[in-house]
Parts: C-alpha cells; structure tokens; sequence
C-alpha cells in the first residue's frame, strides 16, 4: 500500500513528541518533513535521542512554511501548535490541497464569540469554523472520513465528554446537576519553561487551577449542548498532579426521575461495545491512568449513588494519548480509509 506522506508541523513539543512516537513507525505513514521555529536545522535524531535508531532521524527539523511542505508532496498536516499560531498555517495548507488535523484550540468552536471569550483574542480563520470537523472519532467517525480539517479535541473534553454524551443523548441526567473533577499529568501544560511547572513546584502537590472558567470548558459545554438539544452550564475543576502524563476525570450527575441505574450502563454498553478505543469497565470498577498511559484507550467505569441519586463516572486516559496525539492518529486513519488503530500500539 502507497504510504501517506505526512508532516508534523511543531514538532518539537510533548504533542508533537508523541505524534513521531506514533507515525514515525506507522505502517502507511511516511514523515517527510517535521518543523520547528526553536528547532529548525537540527537533526531529528538529535533533538529527541530517543528516536536516533528511527526511520527519519536524520531528517532535519525545518521552519513551518506552507509552501514548502506542500511541495514536499505532503497530504496530511498534523499542527501541534498553541491556539493562534495554528489557523495561521492551516488556511495556506488548506487553500494547496494539504487535509489538516489541528491539535490546537482554533477549530474546535462553532462560534467565533466563544473562541475570543475563552482565548482572549478574536479567531484568526472565522471563514473555517463551518467546515471543521470536531474529531472525537466515537461521534464524529464519518464526518471524519470526509474531512478536510479536522480539530481534535483536547485532553480534558475527552475523559469528560466521552462519558456524559451517550447518558445524555438518551435524557438520563439532569444537565444542570454535572460537575466535572479532573486531574492532569504536567505535561498537559506544554514543553516550555515555567516556574509553576518546575520539578519541586510540582512534586508531592495538587492543587487546582484555571478556575471558574478553563479554556476547555469552551468546547466541553459546546458538546454537551449539542448532545443534550439545549443549552449546557457545568461545573469543570481541574488539578495538576505529579505525573507525567494521564488524566483521571470523575463526574457526577443527578440521574432523572424515574431512570433505573441500569440504563446508565445500558447506554454506555450501546454506544461503545465496538468502540475500538473505548474499554467500559464492570459497574464500581474504577478507571486507573496506569492501565492506559501510553496507549490510545480510554476507560470508563461508572456507579450509582442511590442516597444522593447521583451516577459517578470514572475515566482515564493518556492526556498525550487519547486526549492528543494518539486520537489525532484514530482521526487520521479514519480520514484516509485505514483501520481505526493502525500504527497506534495500544498495550
């Protein structure tokens, strides 16, 4: 089979770190070009020793320019940029027949209002949000396939969508009772030198951040709205702790009048018994980011709480995994007619 030529635009954080982990021994990838304005003219296999012995490393970092890429025969961009910088190549791509997948925030909104409320700045691609593909795959699979641009979602909205969507769609939960708990490895804030993220800042502490209103609880919310056919308010809280990477997400929801527990698992056992990447596990069973970091899974056990009449969902994934890099490679080969885990080296 014809490889799919492929770049990694922003190469050189934990995002795009994992991203190389992943296509650099795909089966029907082929990196042709990886970038990195920090980076540029520096070997692959020196920037990241631990894939000196890698197909491609010696290929060399270069600066991000559309043009180029396009040139190099690229099909497939894959953008682990922060949110601004990413719309600003996405449309030259696009407008040269290159399909995007935006690991960022610039495409995951429907509304450009949302996107400036939440990330402090007007959308730099306004013109895109109609066409972009919110690629959570266990929704979305075959707009997937079509898609030209596809944004996939973030970390935290995956450990708490993926639970909620399915309970709401059949109207088990009282929207307005779901409260979100959610506690993130540090490298869920990015490669780069801050003192908050320092090794003794972080060691042996949680603690809470980004409160009331994290950026993700943009898309969260959206989500949530559209599954539920109205407007969606929840409480998100979220915690670093010391790891390296894995979230662990609890949420809780006032379960509806009338509804029997077992609906819940019902639900879910409807909607993800084929998911490739989704594990549910037995009724009280509860999630653990030891059983899924460094993998694309997802696992999803959940509870009912008959005094308060409350259901506890439990999920964990890797926040590099499923909530990044691994999901934008189950997007990428739903995109190009591959099997959905291709290349993504689940256990």
């Amino acid at each position: 089979m014809k490889r799919i030529k492929t770049a990694i635009v922003g190469a050189s954080g934990y995002t795009g770190m994992e991203l190389l982990r992943l296509l650099l021994l795909h089966p029907q990838a082929e990196v042709v070009a990886v970038t990195s304005r920090q980076e540029a003219g520096r070997a692959l296999g020196t920037v990241f020793p631990r894939f000196a012995k890698a197909p491609g490393a010696g290929m060399v970092f270069t600066q991000p320019a559309a043009e180029a890429l396009a040139a190099a025969g690229v099909e497939v961009a894959f953008l682990a940029l922060p949110h601004g910088v990413a719309a600003e190549i996405a449309r030259p791509l696009l407008e040269r027949g290159v399909r995007v997948i935006d690991l960022s925030a610039d495409f995951r909104l429907r509304e450009p209002a949302v996107y400036e409320e939440y990330y402090g700045q007007p959308h730099p691609a306004p013109e895109l949000l109609a066409e972009a593909v919110y690629g959570l795959p266990e929704l979305r699979a075959e707009e997937i396939r079509n898609a030209r641009l596809v944004a996939a979602p973030g970390c935290y909205p995956t450990s708490i969508l993926l639970p909620l969507l399915p309970l709401l769609r059949a109207n088990l939960l009282e929207p307005a009772s779901i409260v979100a708990n959610s506690m993130s490895g540090v490298s869920g804030a990015g490669r780069k030198a801050d003192l908050s993220l320092l090794f003794c800042e972080c060691n042996e502490s949680a603690r809470a951040y980004g409160l009331p209103k994290h950026r993700h609880l943009s898309e969260i919310e959206q989500e949530l709205s559209l599954a539920a056919g109205a407007p969606v308010l929840i409480t998100f809280i979220p915690h670093l702790i010391p790891v390296t990477s894995g979230i662990l997400t609890t949420t809780t929801a006032r379960v509806r009048e009338g509804v029997a527990a077992e609906a819940i698992g019902q639900a879910l056992e409807g909607a993800y018994a084929n998911a490739a990447c989704v594990r549910l596990l037995a009724r009280g069973a509860g999630a653990d980011t030891k059983h899924v970091t460094r993998t694309n899974f997802i696992d999803i056990g959940w509870q009912f709480d008959p005094r308060t009449g409350r259901v506890l969902l439990l999920s964990a994934e890797d926040n590099l995994g499923k909530g990044a890099g691994g999901q934008a490679v189950q997007c990428f080969n739903l995109m190009f007619g591959l099997a959905e885990t291709a290349g993504l080296q689940n256990f």
